[in-house]
C-alpha cells in the first residue's frame, strides 16, 4: 500500500510537471527586478525554479542545524522511557526510593510525565515523605487535571471521605470508566446509593466492569438503595422498582427487612422474607425472619410459618435460632430453650449461645455465665465450655431430625 501511494504520487507530480512546461513552453515570460539601479531581468519559468531552489536550500539548511537537536530530544526521550519503565518496576518491587528517583527524572518528558508523576508520588506516599508526594500531586494537577482527580478521589474513597472523593471526582470534565465505577462507590460511600444505581447503565457502556463484577455491583447498590430510604414510602417505592431477578436475593430481601422494620413496616419486610424463603432457602433469612420485631401483632402469624417451615428444614440452625427468638417474644422460654439446644447440636454458633443465655438469666439459672461466655468462645473460635443439665435422652433429641424424602420417597441425607 505504502508503494502504491508513492507510485501514484509520482505519477501525479510527473502529470504536474508535464502540464507546466507545456504552459510555459508557449511563453516563457519575462521577470524583471530593480532596486538601486541594478536590473536584472530573467524568465517567469527559471525565475520560480530559482525561488523553489532556495527554499529547498533554506530547508535543508534549517533541517541540518536542527539534526543534532533532534538526536538529543530522541535519545532524552529513549532515556525517560528506560526510567519510567525501570521506575514502575522497582515501584512493584516495593523500592519506594529508587522508584521514586527514577520516576521524577522520567517526568521531566512531557509524553511520560502523567504516569511518571502518578508513580512519583505513590513511591513518595509509601516512603512516608508526604512534602514530596504532594508536590508530585500538584505537579500532576497542573500537567493532567484528570488524572489527578482521578488519584486523588480514588485515595479520599479508601480513607472513607466519599463525600470529598466526589468533589473531587467533580472537577472533572468528562469522567473515563474509572472515573464513574469510583463515582459510584463513592455515592454508596456517602449514602446516596439510588444515584449509584443511575449510573449502572453508563458502566455497562463504557464497560468499566466485567459482567461478573457489574452484577455484583448491581445487587450491592440494590440494597443499599433500600437499606438508605430515608422515609417508608420511599422504601416501598425502591423495593417496587427492584428487578425481578434480585427481589429474591439475599442481601436485597435482607436490607429490605431490616430498614422495614426500623420504619414501623415490620408486617411488609416479614413477607418479603417469608416469600423470598418460600423461593429460595437461606439460613441467614430464616435467622433474620426471627429478629424482626412483632409490629402490628403479627408475631403467632409469623410462629406459625416458621414452624411449618421447620418440617421441611428440621436441621436449619437459622430457622432454630429465629423459631427461639419468635418464642421469647410470645413468653414460651421452655420452647425457645429447647430449640436452641437442638440448634447448638446443628451447629449454631455465638448467636445461639447467646440467646439461651438470655433464657438462663430469665430464670436466674447460674448457667446464664456459662453460656454468656461460650458465645464469647464460639466469636473467637475455641472449643465451648461443658454446659451441665441436659440428660443424655434430651442430647440424642437435639441431635435428632426427621427423615426427609424426595418426590419419588427416597430419603435424603442430612446436610
Amino acid at each position: 500500500m505504502k508503494l502504491y501511494r508513492s507510485l501514484l504520487l509520482g505519477l501525479v507530480l510527473a502529470l504536474l510537471g508535464a502540464l507546466a512546461w507545456h504552459w510555459f513552453s508557449q511563453d516563457l515570460g519575462d521577470v524583471v527586478v530593480r532596486f538601486r539601479g541594478f536590473t536584472y531581468s530573467t524568465t517567469l519559468a527559471f525565475a520560480l525554479t530559482a525561488w523553489l531552489l532556495l527554499w529547498f536550500l533554506l530547508w535543508a539548511l534549517w533541517w541540518l542545524v536542527r539534526l543534532p537537536i533532534r538526536a538529543w530530544r530522541r535519545h532524552a526521550r529513549a532515556q525517560a522511557r528506560n526510567r519510567l519503565v525501570n521506575g514502575l518496576e522497582a515501584l512493584h518491587q516495593g523500592r519506594w526510593a529508587r522508584a521514586a528517583s527514577l520516576l521524577e527524572r522520567a517526568a521531566a518528558e512531557r509524553p511520560e510525565r502523567g504516569l511518571a508523576l502518578l508513580g512519583a508520588r505513590r513511591a513518595a506516599a509509601e516512603a512516608g515523605d508526604m512534602e514530596a508526594a504532594a508536590r508530585h500531586q500538584a505537579a500532576l494537577l497542573k500537567h493532567d487535571p484528570g488524572a489527578a482527580a482521578l488519584d486523588q478521589a480514588e485515595r479520599l474513597l479508601a480513607q472513607g471521605r466519599a463525600d470529598e472523593a466526589l468533589a473531587a471526582l467533580a472537577s472533572c470534565p468528562a469522567l473515563p470508566p474509572r472515573g464513574l465505577r469510583l463515582q459510584a462507590e463513592a455515592l454508596v460511600a456517602a449514602g446516596r446509593a439510588d444515584e449509584a444505581l443511575a449510573l449502572l447503565p453508563a458502566l455497562r457502556r463504557e464497560q468499566a466492569l466485567g459482567h461478573a463484577a457489574l452484577a455484583e455491583a448491581e445487587l450491592r447498590y440494590t440494597a443499599a438503595s433500600l437499606g438508605q430510604a430515608p422515609q417508608s414510602n420511599t422504601l416501598m417505592q425502591r423495593w417496587r422498582a427492584v428487578p425481578p431477578k434480585l427481589a429474591n436475593e439475599a442481601e436485597v430481601v435482607a436490607a429490605f427487612a431490616r430498614r422495614a422494620a426500623r420504619l414501623g413496616l415490620e408486617e411488609e419486610g416479614a413477607e418479603a422474607l417469608a416469600a423470598a424463603l418460600d423461593t429460595r432457602w437461606d439460613e441467614g433469612l430464616a435467622a433474620l425472619y426471627g429478629e424482626l420485631p412483632g409490629g402490628r401483632g403479627d408475631g403467632a402469624k409469623r410462629l406459625a410459618r416458621a414452624e411449618a417451615w421447620l418440617a421441611q428444614h428440621p436441621d436449619s440452625p437459622g430457622l432454630l435460632c429465629g423459631l427461639a427468638r419468635l418464642y421469647m417474644e410470645q413468653g414460651q422460654w421452655a420452647r425457645a430453650e429447647d430449640h436452641l439446644h437442638r440448634a447448638l447440636a446443628q451447629g449454631a454458633g455465638a448467636e445461639a449461645w447467646e440467646l439461651l443465655g438470655h433464657v438462663f438469666a430469665h430464670h436466674n439459672d447460674p448457667r446464664a455465665a456459662i453460656a454468656y461466655a461460650n458465645a464469647l468462645r464460639a466469636g473467637r473460635g475455641e472449643t465451648p465450655l461443658t454446659l451441665d443439665g441436659r440428660s443424655l435422652r434430651e442430647q440424642i433429641a437435639d441431635q435428632a431430625v426427621a427423615e426427609l424424602r424426595n418426590e419419588h420417597g427416597l430419603p435424603l441425607l442430612p446436610r
